[in-house]
Formats: structure tokens, sequence, C-alpha cells
């Protein structure tokens, strides 16, 4: 069984990457072929001509139009042939699939399942994106040679931070500190309080920190994968509460993981902050710092998948610190599950009856 969800919008990229070029590119195993029509509205379109099976992406644009480059069938951004040189009929059968596509915030969202459940209302947003006391920063994307599982679930798994990151994001202040965690709702989130201790490295450089802070990491992951890292640092004597964190300087790191195949997956991370705001140099220092934070990530994350694929003679062990990832694959089996099936609804007349 594929461990994909297909019935989910999934980050394409930055806005930025879509030009006239046409672009290949694949999502949950599926290749695309996308390009930004006059227009301005960014296509996707199944990246493989009907005819020969060249992919349409090594063809060339003709208008809003692409031409396969084996023997000139042209299709428009609907997926639809519009030209097959030589005669003046169209078989049926010629056309490639379309995929729903969205633009929102800078950001390309593709629909990778039904498209008459593409719904818009259900992509990923925060009203931080349009509040002018916060500013957003598109960062980069982190290739990954590793299952997308392994990316999502590291991504609300605060424990790992003072062992990866020990000198950017985590330090030693934090390993014995309870992890607290919620998965009753539909986002799944892990969070603790680091109180009274020296800063991390990324906040020594960026928050100017230098007598002990409380610091705080909360991890939320949205189903199938988007996670959303809360955390910041105040100073100690502010004694800050909880829920009063916007008087510390407060970041969101922001991570679209998208699934390419089972074994690579491509993370596009951006952060919001509510300090320095249009602050271009300190944007260009958050993204120095979060690369080589994300670096010591990927170096884990491609050996946990390398040792994955080894015969194993018994079963990985969990452990405490575990609940939320754990909780986060189940909902992932139980997607894919549902859209390997079709649902009828209930009958009007059967011969069946329940009495539960």
């Amino acid at each position: 069984m594929t461990s994909f969800i297909r019935n989910a919008w999934y980050v394409a990229g930055w806005s930025r990457d879509f030009g006239t070029d046409l672009r290949a590119l694949e999502i949950t195993g599926q290749r695309l072929v996308m390009f930004r029509e006059t227009g301005g509205t960014v296509r996707a379109l199944e990246d493989r001509c009907p005819h020969r099976l060249l992919p349409l992406s090594k063809g060339k644009r003709i208008g809003d139009t692409i031409q396969c480059g084996y023997h000139g069938m042209t299709f428009d951004g609907r997926g639809t042939c519009v030209r097959v040189p030589g005669q003046d009929n169209t078989p049926k059968s010629a056309f490639v699939e379309r995929f729903e596509v969205h633009e929102r915030h800078g950001i390309v969202w593709a629909w990778m399942g039904d498209p008459d459940l593409a719904d818009t209302d259900q992509i990923f947003d925060m009203p931080e994106f349009t509040d002018a006391g916060w500013h957003a920063h598109q960062g980069d994307a982190l290739h990954i040679r590793s299952n997308y599982l392994n990316v999502a679930e590291n991504l609300v798994d605060p424990a790992h931070v003072s062992f990866v990151h020990p000198t950017t994001l985590g330090s030693a202040a934090s390993e014995n500190v309870p992890v607290h965690v919620s998965t009753s709702g539909s986002v799944i989130s892990a969070w603790r309080w680091i109180r009274d201790a020296a800063p991390v490295g990324f906040f020594q450089k960026f928050g100017g920190f230098s007598g002990h802070v409380d610091r705080w990491h909360y991890y939320h992951l949205h189903m199938p994968s988007t996670a959303v890292i809360d955390f910041g640092s105040i100073d100690v004597a502010e004694k800050c509460d909880e829920e009063d964190r916007n008087r510390g300087v407060r970041i969101f790191a922001l991570h679209f993981v998208t699934p390419v195949r089972e074994d690579y997956t491509i993370d596009h991370w951006m952060h919001l902050r509510n300090s320095a705001l249009d602050d271009d140099a300190a944007s260009a220092q958050m993204d120095a710092m979060f690369k080589v934070a994300f670096a010591e990530d990927k170096e884990i994350l491609e050996a946990v998948h390398d040792a994955e694929q080894q015969p194993q003679r018994r079963r990985p062990i969990r452990i405490a610190i575990d609940k939320a990832p754990t909780v986060y694959r189940k909902r992932i089996r139980d997607r894919i599950a549902a859209e390997a099936t079709d649902d009828l609804g209930d009958p009007g007349d059967s011969s069946f009856i329940n009495h539960d």
C-alpha cells in the first residue's frame, strides 16, 4: 500500500518558482509539468503525452499551450488536446490529466487527489500572514533522501532538539524537561518550556539575549504534512505566562513537507517573526542559521531512512517521547485506508439492518 494521502493540498513551490518556462516536478509519485499562463494562473498537468508517453516538460510552450517534443500534439492549460498534426479529428483519449492549483501568500499549492474534493478552504493558513505586526519571509527548499513520514514526525518532536541542534536551536538544559502532548484535536501538538536557562545559539545571535531566559518550543503538525514550530525566548525577569508569548522574541518556523517519492521529500521552509520587521539583513541572518540547523536534521533523517532499508532482526522500540509521532502515523494510515475505498453512504432501501 502506498504511504501517500492523495486528497490533500501539497506545496509545489514558491510563487517565484513558476514563470513562463515549463517546470517538471513530482509530488506523491505523480510527475507534473507546471507553468504560469500569460494571465498569471499557474497550471499543473500530467507530465506525459498520451501518444508515446514523452514527458511534456521536454516539449515547448506555444502561448498558453504545450507542444509535445515528439510528434507535436498540443495541449492547453486544462489538459485538452487542441492540435494533432496531420489530422483533423482528436481522439477522445487524447488528453492529459489536470491537477487543481491554488496560489496564496506567495505559495503554490497542488491538489493531488479527486478534483471534485479540492476545497481551497482546506489550505493551511495563519492570521499572522496578513498581520502588520508580523513579518513573513520565505526561506528555501530542503531536499531530503528520506520518506516524508520520517521528516514530518521529526517536526512534532521537541525532544530531538537538545541532541541534534546543540549549538543552534537547543542545548543540554532541555534534555530532561518534560514534553507535553495533545492529540485530541485535528492538529497534533507537542510543547515544553525551558525556564531560567541560558539562551540557545539562535537567540544569542538574533534576540541579543545574554542573561538567562525563559524559552519555549511548540510543535504543531497539521495533516497530512505541514508543521508549525512556535519558538522563542524572553528575559527571565519578565516572568512570562505561557499564553503571553508575543511579549518575547517569537518566531513561527513553517515547514511544508511535500512527499516526492517514497525515498525523497522536499521541505519548503519559511518563517514569521514579531520583531525586526522589514529588516532584510535580519532575514538573511536567520536564513543562514536555519540552514545550519536544517542541515543537521537532513543528516539524521537520511541516515535513519538508509538504516530502515537494511535487514532488521528485531523491530525498533518506541519510548515515551514518541506519543505524537505514533498518533501521526496512525492518522496517516487511516486516511490512506479511507481513500482506498468508495463510501456509497447509507442506502435508501436495504436488506441490511444495523442494530448498533
